[in-house]
């Protein structure tokens, strides 16, 4: 078990071998064994995909209204798009030139697992990270509690 309160900041950058998947519909949107996560304090993983393992043709960088993080940079947001679905909106980001300390993530996406029909990590369906502003992925061998519910942002 890891417990999130365990976990370092300013956040550490780690790879992880673990297979991370993401869904929506019926299309493998993400996959790869190659990807990367973050850990900080009182936040589940945010798993970090290489660009090359998103399928782009469901993928859209949207112009407007990225943000910034004091430990990764200016980010860059994306809507998913498949047709016959919802599009959904602002569900992915990345950081095109991320700080030093984070430069192995340059341009890799990360998904909220809330809108997708599943996001997994070696195959167990993930639960979102509550709330809507951050996008970790719980799974059973995370313990919390977990920053992002209510009453908690100012943790």
């Amino acid at each position: 078990m890891e417990s999130v309160w365990d976990y370092p900041r300013p956040p550490r950058l780690e790879r992880t071998e673990h297979r991370l998947e993401v869904v929506y519909g019926g299309q493998t949107i993400a996959s790869t064994n190659q990807g990367w996560r973050v850990l900080e304090t009182s936040h589940p993983p945010v798993y970090y995909i290489p660009p090359g393992d998103v399928n782009m043709d469901f993928v859209a960088r949207i112009g407007a209204g990225g943000s910034w993080c004091e430990w990764k940079g200016q980010a860059a947001y994306f809507d998913v798009i498949v047709p016959g679905h919802p599009r959904l909106q602002r569900v992915a980001w990345a950081y095109p030139n991320p700080t030093e300390r984070f430069a192995p993530i340059a341009a890799h996406l990360a998904f909220y697992a809330d809108p997708m029909d599943g996001c997994f990590v070696s195959g167990e369906r993930v639960t979102p990270q509550p709330g809507r502003f951050y996008g970790g992925w719980i799974t059973k061998d995370i313990q919390g509690p977990f920053k992002g519910g209510p009453g908690t942002m100012g943790w």
